[in-house]
């Protein structure tokens, strides 16, 4: 079993940053964030598998940069340049070497135009 701990959302104008952070419980093969807009499917916004493979969505490409510390399980999450479009609650998520999902409760970002 996994929990994951989300912090750092909140309320920014358009243009602005933010940084959401995740701490994991213990290490994990992948970990990333996904986020879930109203009315809309949760998609993947940026992930890590395993040492370097790194995923990032074409939407936030440029402006957010996904890090990961392994000796304290934790995942960030910098979001630059933020859009109102990106206005959802953030997950993080962690899968185990046994391909086993683990997800974190959410954290609302809203930005304002």
């Amino acid at each position: 079993q996994v929990q994951l701990v989300e912090s750092g959302g909140g309320l920014v104008q358009a243009g602005g940053s933010l940084r959401l952070s995740c701490a994991a419980s213990r290490s994990t093969f992948s970990i990333g964030w996904n986020r879930q807009a109203p009315g809309k499917q949760r998609e993947l916004v940026a992930g890590m598998n395993g040492e370097t493979s790194l995923i990032l969505a074409d939407s936030v490409k440029g402006r957010f940069t996904i890090s990961r510390d392994n000796a304290k399980n934790t995942v960030d999450l910098q979001m630059n340049n933020l859009k109102p479009e990106d206005t959802a609650v953030y997950y993080c998520y962690a899968q185990d070497r046994f391909g086993i999902q683990y997800w974190g409760r959410g954290t609302q970002v809203t930005v304002s135009s």
